[in-house]
Formats: C-alpha cells, sequence, structure tokens
C-alpha cells in the first residue's frame, strides 16, 4: 500500500531530479513537460499579505529574506522532503548542490546573494528561479513555489512596467492545470480588493485548483471578524477557507522560534470567542496537512498521464542517444573497430552520391555532356588554320626546298599544333570531376551522422580523401595527356594515302589516266601548288582531321576520367588512410575519437536523463496504488 508520504516523495524526488539537470523553466521540451505534470503549489499574494510568514510557517524554520517593498525577485521553488532522522535537519540549493546548509540563517543569505547576482542589487525582478530543498522530520512532502508579490504600482528605481512583469509571470505559473494555487489575502483587507483572489479567479474560475489562507486575523479591527470568508460565505472556494496567525513583527525582532510561534497560533484560535469553532481547521499546521492530503488525491489522479510522459520519453531519450551515438570504448582494439566502421558509414554515403542514391554524382556526368564539348568547340582552330597561318606554317616546313607534291612536314606542323590544343580541354575535365569528387567528400562527412560526433576523425578523413583525389587527379591528368599525345604520336595513315589521289583529280577533273603525260600538255593548265586554293585545301584537310580526332577524344577522355578518378574513389579512397590507421597506437586512436565536447555535454545530460526517466518509472511501478 502507497503512503501519502511515498507518493508525494516520489513526486518531489523527480522533480528535485529534473532541477539538478536543470530542466525546470524551459529548455528541453519534454523534461518542461514532465515538471509540468508533476502537482506543485504556487504561492500568490500581494506585497506585504504574508506569504513569507505562511511559508515559514509551514517549513517551521526562518529562512526568508525580509524587507519593506518588494522582497521576493525570484521564484523560489521550494522542496520538502521529510526524513526520519530527528538529529537531521539541513537545506540544499540547487545551483549549490555539494553544499548542505544547516544555519538557516545562512540559507536566508544565499536566497539574497543568489537573487542579487541575477537582478543585481536592485528592485528589478527576474523568473529564473531559485531551487532550494529542505530536508526535515518536522515538514511534509512538498512543494512550494513562492512567487514575487503583485503589486500595482512601480515605486521608485523599478521599471513601469514591473506591474505587468510581475503579474505575467506569476500567471505563468499558476494558470498550469497540474498547478494548485495558494491564495494568501490578508484578513485586515476587504476579500474583494485580494489580488490573490482576482488572479485565481482569472485562471481557475471554478475554484478546483485554489485555496484560499487568511493571514493577520489578530491585526483585525476590535468587533470584526473573518467568520464570514472562513466559511465560505463572502467568496466560495471548492476548498475549505484556512486562517493562519503568523509571528508578529516583534516575535520576529526577538527571534521567537517557529515551534513557540506554532503553540502560540494554535492557542489563539483555540480561545478565540471568534474562530474557536474552527480551530481544527485552522493554523499553518493544518494547512501544511490539507495541502499535502490535496496534493497526494492530485498525484493519484495524474500517476497514469506521468506515466505515460515518462515512457514517451524513455522512447524520444533513447531514440537521441542512438542518434549521437553511444560512448566509445577505451580499448585500442574497440577504438579501431569504430573508427573503422565509421570510415565504412562515410564510404558508402559517399559511393550513393556517385552511384545515384543520393545527388551529386550527375555532376559527373554533366562535366563529360556539357563542359567538355563546350570547350572543344571554343577551341581556336578557326585561328590556327586561317589561310595566312597555314601558309606560314607550310613554308616555314618546306624550308630552302619547296614541297613537290603534298606539303607532308606542313601537314604534320598543322596537325600537331593543333592537337596540342586539346591539352587544355583535357586537364580542364580531370580538374573539374576532381572538385565533384571534393565536394562530394564534403557533403559525405556531413551527412554522415555517426561522424558528426568526432571532429578530428572528419578531419583525418577528410584530409586522406583529397589527398587520395590528388593523386587520382594526377594520374587521370597524365592519362589524358597521354591520350592527346598518341593522337600527335602516330598520325591516321589513310588520311595520308587519300592526298595523292585528291591531287590527281585536281590535275585531272575527269579522274581517267593519261597514256601519255605529255600529251595534250599545253591543253591542261598547270596545276598552282602555291596558290590561295590549295592552301585553304590543305587547312581544310587539317580541320577534317582535327574534327575525326576531337570526336575520338570526346569519347575517350570521359572514359581515361572516370578509370582513373571516379573508379578509383568509389574503391580505394580511403585505402591509404586504413593502412595509416592500423599502426597507430591506443592513444593516437583516443585522439581521432576525440569528441565535440559539446556532443559530450548533450549525450551525458540524455543518459542522466534517461536514468532519471528510468529510476522514476521503476519507482511508480514498485509501488502497489491505493485505490
Amino acid at each position: 500500500m502507497a503512503t501519502m508520504e511515498s507518493l508525494i516523495g516520489l513526486v518531489n524526488r523527480i522533480q528535485r531530479a529534473c532541477t539538478a539537470l536543470g530542466d525546470y523553466g524551459g529548455g528541453d521540451e519534454a523534461f518542461s513537460s514532465l515538471w509540468d505534470a508533476l502537482p506543485s503549489v504556487a504561492v500568490v499574494g500581494g506585497q506585504s499579505s504574508g506569504k513569507s510568514s505562511v511559508l515559514e510557517s509551514i517549513v517551521g524554520r526562518d529562512f526568508l529574506p525580509r524587507g519593506s517593498g518588494i522582497v521576493t525577485r525570484r521564484p523560489l521553488v521550494l522542496q520538502l522532503q521529510q526524513t526520519e532522522d530527528a538529529k537531521q535537519e539541513y537545506a540544499e540549493f540547487g545551483h549549490l548542490p555539494r553544499r548542505r546548509f544547516t544555519d538557516f540563517s545562512l540559507v536566508r543569505q544565499e536566497i539574497q546573494d543568489e537573487t542579487d547576482r541575477v537582478t543585481g542589487k536592485s528592485k528589478m525582478i527576474s523568473p529564473v528561479p531559485i531551487h532550494l530543498s529542505i530536508y526535515s522530520p518536522y515538514v511534509v512532502n512538498l512543494t512550494l513555489i513562492d512567487l514575487p508579490g503583485l503589486t500595482k504600482v512601480a515605486v521608485e528605481g523599478q521599471q513601469e512596467s514591473i506591474v505587468e512583469d510581475i503579474e505575467n509571470m506569476v500567471r505563468s505559473y499558476v494558470e498550469k492545470p497540474n498547478s494548485i494555487i495558494l491564495a494568501i489575502s490578508p484578513a485586515n483587507q476587504d476579500i474583494a480588493t485580494s489580488d490573490a483572489i482576482k488572479l485565481s479567479r482569472e485562471v481557475d474560475p471554478s475554484g478546483e485548483r485554489t485555496f484560499g489562507v487568511l493571514t493577520k486575523l489578530d491585526l483585525m479591527d476590535k468587533g470584526t471578524n473573518a467568520v464570514d470568508v472562513l466559511e465560505g460565505r463572502s467568496y466560495r472556494l471548492q476548498h475549505p477557507w484556512v486562517g493562519v496567525v503568523n509571528r508578529s513583527q516583534e516575535d520576529i525582532n526577538k527571534s521567537v522560534d517557529m515551534i513557540v510561534a506554532r503553540r502560540k497560533e494554535r492557542e489563539y484560535f483555540a480561545t478565540s470567542p471568534d474562530y474557536g469553532h474552527l480551530a481544527s481547521k485552522m493554523g499553518s499546521e493544518y494547512l501544511a496537512k490539507l495541502l499535502s492530503k490535496h496534493l497526494e488525491t492530485v498525484i493519484r489522479a495524474r500517476i497514469p498521464s506521468i506515466t505515460s510522459l515518462i515512457n514517451k520519453s524513455i522512447d524520444e531519450l533513447d531514440a537521441e542517444l542512438d542518434h549521437l551515438g553511444r560512448p566509445v570504448a577505451v580499448d585500442a582494439g574497440a577504438q579501431l573497430y569504430t573508427i573503422l566502421e565509421l570510415c565504412r558509414a562515410f564510404d558508402r554515403i559517399f559511393k550513393e552520391h556517385l552511384d545515384g542514391g543520393r545527388p551529386g554524382g550527375d555532376r559527373v556526368y554533366g562535366v563529360f555532356d556539357n563542359q567538355l564539348p563546350a570547350a572543344l568547340r571554343k577551341l581556336p582552330f578557326d585561328r590556327h588554320l586561317s589561310l595566312q597561318n597555314v601558309k606560314r606554317v607550310v613554308s616555314e616546313a618546306d624550308g630552302y626546298q619547296p614541297h613537290l607534291i603534298a606539303p607532308e612536314q606542313g601537314y604534320r606542323r598543322l596537325i600537331e599544333g593543333s592537337l596540342n590544343y586539346f591539352r587544355g580541354p583535357a586537364e580542364a575535365s580531370v580538374d573539374a570531376v576532381h572538385f565533384v569528387l571534393k565536394e562530394l567528400v564534403r557533403k559525405s562527412i556531413g551527412e554522415c551522422q555517426e561522424l558528426k560526433r568526432f571532429p578530428s576523425l572528419q578531419s583525418a578523413i577528410a584530409g586522406a580523401s583529397n589527398e587520395a583525389l590528388e593523386r587520382f587527379r594526377e594520374e587521370g591528368k597524365k592519362t589524358v595527356i597521354r591520350l592527346v599525345d598518341m593522337e600527335s604520336s602516330y598520325l591516321t595513315v589513310e588520311f595520308f594515302r587519300r592526298l595523292p589521289q585528291e591531287f590527281e583529280k585536281m590535275g585531272n577533273p575527269g579522274g581517267k589516266p593519261k597514256e601519255n603525260p605529255r600529251e595534250n600538255s599545253a591543253a591542261a593548265p598547270p596545276l598552282d601548288r602555291y596558290g590561295d586554293g590549295h592552301f585553304r585545301r590543305i587547312g581544310s584537310n587539317v580541320s577534317s582531321y582535327v574534327n575525326m580526332v576531337s570526336e575520338t577524344l570526346r569519347n575517350s577522355i570521359p572514359k581515361a576520367v572516370v578509370y582513373c578518378q571516379v573508379k578509383e574513389a568509389k574503391q580505394n579512397l580511403l585505402n591509404h588512410f586504413y593502412i595509416l590507421i592500423g599502426k597507430k597506437e591506443g592513444k593516437q586512436l583516443a585522439d581521432l575519437l576525440d569528441e565535440d565536447p559539446t556532443l559530450m555535454e548533450k549525450r551525458l545530460q540524455y543518459a542522466k536523463r534517461l536514468e532519471l526517466y528510468k529510476k522514476a518509472r521503476d519507482e511508480i511501478d514498485s509501488v502497489s496504488w491505493v485505490r
């Protein structure tokens, strides 16, 4: 059977664990939802309504800062945990998790100092909460949130928006459906003007979540009382009103013990002619028990939704940890295996880009289908084979003895000079594919989720890949230049064999051989081997041969580039890197697996959260809930 203390204690432990992870009030959406799903009590009231005194009465300790004007300038999340050790009573702050405070005057000073650290020594407010846990055998298990007192006007040193800022901050806590509202109102003021009641009515119009507390009953004018309010006739709530009598300023100045103050409070109600009939349901001790009992009821109702949220969060955190990657092993063998697996993961993505599984590989084909043909078309053959240049090259090739039939040396020089132009597009194709492959390496590293946690290994893989691509590029350039040089080193014979026949045709238009070459020599005009027409024909012949070679290279250059670069990149991109990795020692392997500190911290936080959720789930499952 689950006791009230075990239920509330469980929620308190989960809340404290969330607080220790910094998961209260924003940040991780799932954890904020968990906190919101856990019931807590928000203490609301106007300035000087007695909020601090009520909290101290519930705790039984004098630990809150006091003063005039706005004293509570940051939310104080106060988690009370009942202990079994009657001699042990201490406090811990969320921002000082390893320090125990046994002197509660130092707790008061630390609250003030921590407030000043965020807001400065001013009258400004901050929504950043202070987390304080108090462990004592004299408290009930409870989570209370002390909020800045509502005010109607800004005083000197405060911004004009302070009134609205405080109300918005308080509203953000009390409007949550799992928030229990402890509305503090002074009995010596008209309940109709109560700031706390006004706000609670707006966020909880049915009054299901609101507990009304009347303070300063002993300070009411003589002849008046608050019985109508306490009995629910002036303003009805679904939960009973509770009256409390706090320590007077004189008692505070004299440091009257809280135990003594509680005894005086009980005596006041027991002997009061106005409230004697209500004495059993009045006082701070009754209020603490009432809140704790109601909190236990709320927790019972919320357990299914809390369990569902915890299970959902566990699944999400498991998936996120899988996405981030589990912690790396410390032994060298496991580290080497991890590195090789990460390299293979990168290599798979790189191949997918080339093979079409991912975008980018089509850019290699774009080099062959667009850039290479465009570069070939732009080669300056018109200038090289112009009439003037053909004359010059042929004449220079003839030397002192003009050619007799076909200017073979002239042809060779013109062809070789033309073929040299193919070097540029050939090398440009190699470079273009090289840059495509480099970009695919970069993209593959960025898309490899497993690698993101290891920036050092990313750099090493990128460096090794780029070095390999440089080697492939050099081999590719050598190969395509060889293709061009091969075309220059051996010209197609058929092309030259055709030339004498063309000259014969030009000398004998009918094409029929003469029986006597000297016969009718006067009738046939001699062939002008040095006229413009002759040189134009030479240029035209060379152009035809160059076009034939261009078509050949247009097909062979892509083959060479793919063989030397793309195929090598697919098959052997990291081969040299694997050899180097195999020679590294444990420390060097560990350096490669040196994770990004941000990711390490993120994984650590997720692991802690996962542990928290699993522990919370186990605790919930281990409790036999009372039906």
